[in-house]
């Protein structure tokens, strides 16, 4: 097989590949035969007509087809393996010339990876600033967990608070006319961590028990109903019962009961603990990020418009697979947000997710760094907690979608990169 290249812009190669004939033929050979398992001539079982009698019941340009689909994988294999071509992306074939009998001449194009120059990566001094637990952290906590216990019980002598859980009717009107799935009866709400629209709970407060009301309230201008947004409204309400919710007792009794406490000092003790623990992993998480921030900085690549493009649609997927998890439709946040606003930003995430991969990939290569059976085996496992599989069958749906696997790789990899240049760096926390 010869081969001619042409390096153009944009890190794009232009091949030249000339096939000898009597390997073309075989590759044509070869699909007339697997065709002609798929279609039925008579006076011939499939598989078993002449080459000639394939081409005249599938035609000649149907079987060449077929043979390209077969022989260009491992004919651009070869040809990059040859050359030890880095390319980002499959191969682009721009014309071929297949005529039986003589050497089959395709022109094709290879995107390759772009060069990354790395600046200074070890031995670097980063700042950055410590973590602060806020003060009210350990009373947070506390309050946190007394309130996971609390109960509740039903009061009728006094007006609602903003730390009740109500029970109410509602009916809701906007230019004069009712608001559609805009009412309820006896609709339970807990005023302290209500998701309605704001100044909706708010208004609920200070309200005695039975008596019939109006609130007012605005739909916010982003709000996904587009009817509806920014729209003055009334809600008509009715109190039906009021809720107080009551607090346990923090003492022994209570902390042996929640926990592996003896006292309500070891319960603090051991808040202490976690929240000193999570200070380490966020300076932690904050460092390497810095560190990662500045060796990224300090690197140069010049990275082509269609390696962006392709991440800026993966990104774009994504985003729409979460607003679905989230019950919203790619159409609505368009709607909310302006389809340019969103592309934008994805585009800018697209850009800095492909520069930090190619970086993180330039120092695995000069560094060695590599992903083990081992590291693969520990994001597989992790991955079969989070979604509460078992690592065989998780290895089985993994081997129908080789994207994840890559990855998951990927992923491996970044970590054990991250990890490296924190041993490699220093950090002074302020």
């Amino acid at each position: 097989m010869n081969t001619k290249f042409e390096k153009q812009e944009n890190n794009i190669v232009k091949v030249e590949i000339e096939v000898p004939a009597k390997e073309a033929v075989n590759y044509y050979n070869n699909a007339a035969k697997k065709l002609s398992q798929y279609v039925n001539i008579p006076g011939f079982r499939k598989g078993k007509a002449p080459r000639n009698i394939v081409e005249q019941n599938i035609g000649e340009e149907r079987i060449k087809h077929e043979a390209l689909e077969s022989a260009l994988p491992k004919i651009f294999a070869d040809v990059i393996k040859d050359n030890d071509f880095d390319v980002v992306t499959q191969p682009y074939v721009e014309s071929y010339d297949f005529k039986i009998g003589e050497d089959l001449k395709i022109t094709a194009k290879l995107e390759l990876r772009p060069e990354v120059t790395l600046g200074k990566y070890k031995d670097l001094t980063v700042e950055v600033e410590a973590y602060k637990t806020p003060d009210d952290a350990m009373q947070k906590s506390i309050d946190g967990l007394l309130a996971q216990h609390s109960s509740t019980v039903v009061v009728t002598d006094r007006k609602t608070t903003s730390a009740d859980t109500i029970v109410f009717d509602f009916e809701g009107f906007a230019n004069g006319e009712k608001i559609e799935h805009g009412d309820a009866k006896n609709f339970t709400l807990d005023l302290a961590n209500s998701s309605f629209i704001p100044g909706f709970a708010e208004q609920l407060a200070d309200r005695p028990l039975g008596e019939e009301f109006d609130i007012n309230v605005t739909f916010p201008a982003e709000y996904h109903e587009k009817k509806l947004a920014g729209q003055q409204a009334v809600f008509k309400c009715k109190i039906n019962e009021i809720r107080e919710k009551v607090l346990p007792e923090l003492n022994d009794e209570f902390v042996s009961k929640v926990g592996p406490f003896k006292t309500v000092d070891e319960l603090k003790a051991d808040i202490q603990k976690y929240l000193d623990t999570q200070k380490a992993d966020i300076d932690r998480v904050n460092s390497e990020k810095a560190i990662f921030e500045k060796v990224v900085s300090e690197a140069k690549v010049d990275i082509q418009q269609s390696m962006i493009d392709r991440e800026t649609d993966e990104l774009i997927a994504e985003y729409k697979q979460r607003l679905t998890t989230q019950g919203f439709t790619w159409e609505q946040a368009i709607e909310a947000q302006g389809y340019d606003n969103i592309v934008n930003q994805l585009k800018e995430d697209a850009a800095v997710r492909v520069k930090n991969s190619l970086v993180i990939d330039k120092i695995a290569k000069e560094e060695k760094i590599t992903v083990s059976q081992a590291d693969f085996g520990a994001k597989l496992t992790e991955l079969s907690q989070v979604y509460q599989v078992d690592p065989a069958t998780m290895v089985k749906q993994l081997t129908q979608n080789p994207g994840v696997i890559n990855a998951l790789s990927q992923q491996a990899l970044n970590e054990k990169v991250t990890k490296f240049l924190a041993d490699n760096n220093k950090v002074n926390l302020k």
